[in-house]
């Protein structure tokens, strides 16, 4: 319940405080670690860091006005799949922000790389986890939108920003059967 309280007070309040985004840019979002964010280790639950890439991808639509283009539209946005990697824990009461950018486009859909950072040794922002997302935008009236549908709608200009090869391999590796497909549970 918690998470919906964060969501929202990002979306209706602190998002809008601050700086408008372009398409490309990188949205910087701060948090907390707090005691509900906690496993049995005392230390930021791995579960915990995917609930707070959703607020923060929130705080990034938000702020770079695709959020707006999504209400009017009747749109909204879907994890199709992600992935994440640890580096460094975050503990109690730790102050960190989750750095948020739209890498790229393929055919279905919209991949966002997202990092945990906070100061390293030096002051400068160190990488305590990182995280990849392949999305999709659905219709509140049924279906997928279609990616050229989308840059359409919110004026991106994708050139120049060719996805590597190792994003697409990913999410043509993890995909499973479409929603209307077959997809028996047999282990091999």
């Amino acid at each position: 319940m918690h998470m919906l309280f964060r969501t929202l007070l990002h979306v209706l309040f602190l998002s809008r405080r601050k700086p408008d985004l372009g398409h490309w840019d990188v949205a910087e979002t701060r948090f907390i670690v707090l005691p509900t964010d906690l496993d049995i280790n005392r230390h930021m639950n791995n579960g915990v860091y995917f609930s707070i890439m959703d607020v923060a991808r929130f705080d990034m639509l938000v702020r770079n006005g695709i959020w707006k283009t999504m209400m009017q539209k009747g749109w909204y946005p879907v994890v199709a799949s992600e992935t994440i990697t640890f580096r460094k824990s975050l503990n109690p009461w730790q102050r960190f922000t989750i750095e948020s950018r739209v890498i790229g486009f393929d055919e279905k859909s919209v991949y966002v790389e997202q990092r945990f950072v906070r100061p390293g040794p030096d002051g400068e922002p160190e990488i305590y986890a990182q995280g990849f997302i392949r999305g999709r935008f659905l219709r509140r009236t049924g279906g997928t939108v279609p990616v050229p549908e989308l840059i359409e709608a919110f004026g991106t200009d994708p050139s120049g920003q060719e996805l590597p090869e190792w994003i697409h391999r990913w999410g043509e590796d993890v995909a499973l059967p479409a929603t209307r497909a077959a997809a028996p549970s047999v282990w091999n």
